[in-house]
């Protein structure tokens, strides 16, 4: 017995002693790395490399550390491995073609990742060599679009997909990724559209295909003709626009979804009792608990086919079912590489089919309605630098949609009216309000609540000032066209008039602060201009006269604010500084205003003591008002109802080469080569073959 142990234990150190065994991949790498040309005395060296499972994560690092000389010296043998890869792609053995697929993606990577400081020109000649370079990349692309186009399956589609992504997001910039010269000249689009326009391809591979188009459609947008932005301009096939909108609509309803079960986990239980009896001290760390990532590729992805293609805004607001996505059946898809929460691309089949089950019972909704209530929680926190340019781009997008024509008629059209539940920011001086029964209205009427729920939300000491222009904007837009069109909405006015007013409260407060980092009087220009236009243009577009009335009310209710306004610009106006000339054009506007309130307030003031009373009620007030419209007189002010249309070039490019290049990297980060696990791949495509 004794002599057995003994002998086991010998043959155990035996066993530990022996080196481990080297995979025969990485031999067949070693070779490659070598100076000479492996298939020299191996003729079927490529042949079975190809059979041979990838190892990534030696191929990269072994990429990545090579030296400059070494690479010089290897070069010849890089080029011939790309040139295998490519030729292997148009072979029908599939898991030769995963293969290849996945060792470009290692070439990709590797080669920019060692050569980051190296010209693009460098790195081609690396990977391909200059003379061969423009053949390799044209049978490159046509192998892609051919498997993505294909009957084949749909995890190859799927690498396809993800090799596309690798590619053009090797460097920060994408602009400076000398390789997409390649994918402009052998365009992919109408591959990527096919993906889009057949519903089982979208399902599982439409994220992909939408994030991709949207880098794709910025790469060098300003410096030269991108024929992705020309081609996007031009799509009016209508299942391929309508695939677009649905991938965008189920990535930002998952991103809604994920919101809203953070929001109920922190309903009730020991945190909700702990902050009900501290108070509202705690509701910026609440917040922060459910602060969900935010998905910038897919809002960049609506923005461009908005800004670009007029088709669009049908798809916009094409009326649909509203589904509760977390009751809705998924299918399985491969597996999806792990990404932060709000930016994983959705698996749900609502994308399956633009023919979703009808209920008497369920909500109508649209694209529009979903990217809304994305906006509403985007909106909440901007000082976060991701969630700040999230907001940018919403209110950028809504200031294309309040711009167009045909958008304004459906945002406006009194027989489409919808329930839109925006959520709001906890405040410290009102309560986080219930879930309420919200009124049927048109569009129009949500867009405003959101940008007055923004407007009261975001009065801080880090003022952000370019958000504010924009959202002041948009309103001014929206009010334009239902001047032009005489359009008498349904609205609560008296909120967005008592949130404009509040608004020149808070600037007049922090005067001193907000002058030291904005000029503060266009904000106030825009803002005293959207009360002249109501003055002015008000009776054609109110919906009743007891409106106008309210709006009178409503100034000279508030005529200390107004005043306040008036004696600070004229200071500033008269003296000389920085801010005279923009101080003045306040100073000019506010005529009718203090016209307004200089003509009423006597009149208040001389009934009151007629009829003794010490403060007259709303109603006492309005009849007041009622009475001396007669004897008013007011200014014609000219160009209110004109406004400077959107354009991307110059003021916002450097927004979009800066958001361009932070989606990069965050997609190059969640991209992950083992995305489909290869075994996986493996399995499915030895029993194909």
């Amino acid at each position: 017995m004794a002599q057995v142990e003994k002998k086991a234990g010998l043959l155990r150190r035996s066993s530990s002693s022996k080196k481990p065994l080297t995979e025969k991949v990485v031999l067949m790498y070693d070779e490659i790395f070598g100076v000479e040309d492996p298939a020299k005395n191996k003729p079927r060296f490529w042949e079975e490399l190809f059979l041979m499972k990838v190892n990534l994560e030696y191929l990269e690092g072994k990429l990545e550390s090579l030296d400059g000389d070494e690479v010089t010296k290897i070069r010849d043998n890089i080029n011939r491995l790309f040139q295998h890869c490519v030729q292997t792609l148009s072979e029908e053995h599939q898991i030769k073609v995963v293969n290849a697929l996945q060792t470009l993606c290692a070439l990709f990577r590797g080669v920019h990742q060692k050569n980051k400081s190296t010209s693009g020109f460098d790195i081609i000649n690396v990977l391909m060599g200059f003379d061969k370079a423009e053949q390799r990349m044209k049978e490159l692309m046509e192998s892609l679009d051919a498997l993505l186009c294909g009957d084949g399956s749909e995890s190859l589609k799927s690498l396809c997909l993800k090799l596309l992504l690798c590619l053009v997001t090797v460097t920060d910039n994408i602009s400076q990724n000398t390789l997409l010269e390649y994918i402009m000249i052998n365009s992919i689009f109408e591959a990527v559209l096919q993906v889009l326009s057949v519903a089982p391809c979208r399902t599982q591979h439409g994220y992909d295909a939408v994030v991709l188009l949207a880098l794709l459609v910025n790469y060098r947008k300003y410096e030269s003709v991108n024929p992705y932005i020309a081609k996007l301009s031009i799509v009016d096939d209508e299942n391929t626009l309508n695939g677009l909108g649905m991938v965008i609509s189920q990535a930002l309803s998952e991103y809604n979804r994920q919101y809203k079960d953070k929001e109920e986990e922190n309903q009730g239980g020991f945190f909700s009792a702990f902050t009900s009896m501290v108070g509202s001290m705690f509701i910026a760390d609440a917040e922060e608990k459910l602060s969900v990532q935010t998905n910038e590729a897919i809002l960049l992805a609506l923005y461009e086919a908005v800004h670009l293609n007029r088709n669009f805004i049908a798809v916009l607001v094409q009326s649909h079912p509203e589904v509760d996505i977390a009751s809705t059946p998924t299918t399985p898809v491969p597996a999806t590489p792990t990404t932060p929460l709000g930016t994983t691309p959705p698996s749900l089949d609502l994308m399956n089919s633009a023919e979703l089950p009808l209920d008497p019972n369920l909500q109508t909704s649209n694209l529009l309605i979903t990217f809304l209530k994305y906006s509403s929680i985007v909106m909440q926190d901007t000082k976060d630098e991701h969630r700040l340019n999230s907001a940018r781009l919403c209110l950028i997008i809504l200031t294309c949609i309040a711009e167009d024509q045909y958008a304004n008629a459906f945002l406006h059209d009194d027989n489409m009216n919808f329930r839109v539940n925006l959520h709001r920011m906890p405040m410290r001086h009102r309560k986080k309000p219930v879930e309420r029964n919200i009124p049927s209205r048109p569009l129009v009427c949500a867009v405003l609540d959101l940008m007055v729920e923004f407007i009261v939300s975001h009065m801080m000491k880090d003022f952000p000032m370019d958000l504010y222009m924009r959202c002041v904007h948009v309103i001014h837009k929206l009010i334009c066209y239902q001047k032009k069109c005489r359009v008498r909405l349904h609205y609560t006015w008296q909120d967005l008039w008592s949130a404009l007013i509040n608004l020149l409260k808070f600037l007049l407060s922090n005067e001193t602060t907000l002058l030291s980092k904005h000029n503060i009087f266009p904000l106030m220009l825009l803002v005293v201009n959207l009360f002249n236009m109501f003055i002015t243009y008000g009776d054609t577009f109110l919906p009743t006269p007891s409106s106008y009335d309210a709006l009178y009310y409503e100034i000279v209710r508030m005529h200390q604010v107004f005043d306040n306004l008036y004696c600070m610009v004229l200071r500033v106006s008269t003296n000389a500084g920085q801010w005279k000339e923009s101080a003045s054009k306040v100073t000019q506007a506010l005529v009718n205003v203090r016209a307004i309130i200089n003509h009423f307030n006597p009149k208040i003031e001389s009934y009151a003591a007629v009829n003794h009373i010490s403060q007259l009620s709303e109603d006492q007030v309005l009849e007041v008002v009622r009475s001396n419209y007669d004897t008013l007189t007011l200014k014609l002010q000219d160009g209110l109802d004109q406004y400077e249309r959107y354009s991307e070039q110059p003021k916002e490019v450097t927004f979009f080469k800066d958001l361009a290049r932070s989606i990069s990297l965050n997609v190059r980060r969640n991209v992950s080569l083992n995305a489909l696990s290869q075994d996986v791949l493996l399995k499915e495509f030895s029993t194909i073959s």
